[in-house]
């Protein structure tokens, strides 16, 4: 049974909000069973929902088309972008990304990563008005 174009945008957005909702209340991208049972869908509807979704560019998913690589600024796996927000640690895509996490949550928190150039361990707090002063 296919859905109609307005119901699969509508869909969509449930899927990703689902997606996102979970992300940000665990830290961690969540596997796909996880957003089936908070969309009350069914494992093929949110499959199908990750394919369009990927096609708008929303989401980046890895060769099985179920599991989510990205979903910026969101990474699906560990990387030196560290975002620590109300005692969650996040992983972002790259060190913009890490700014991103914070507004997206709408939260103050500490950006951790590292320089490229000297590799020295960076560290960030970013609260509510932006960044503390920082060398």
């Amino acid at each position: 049974m296919s859905l109609d174009l307005t119901h699969a945008a509508d869909f969509d957005t449930s899927v990703k909000l689902a997606l996102y909702g979970i992300t940000a209340e665990s830290g961690r991208i969540p596997a796909l069973d996880a957003v089936v049972e908070r969309v009350a869908g069914t494992t093929d509807t949110v499959k199908e929902a990750y394919l369009r979704l990927r096609a708008r560019r929303l989401l980046w998913l890895e060769a099985d088309s179920i599991t989510v690589r990205m979903a910026p600024p969101f990474s699906g796996v560990p990387t030196q972008h560290r975002v620590m927000v109300d005692g969650i640690e996040y992983y972002a895509n790259c060190a913009w990304d890490a700014f991103g996490i914070l507004a997206a949550l709408h939260r103050p928190g500490l950006v951790r990563s590292r320089c490229e150039q000297s590799l020295a361990p960076l560290e960030l707090y970013v609260g509510s008005h932006g960044p503390e002063p920082s060398p």
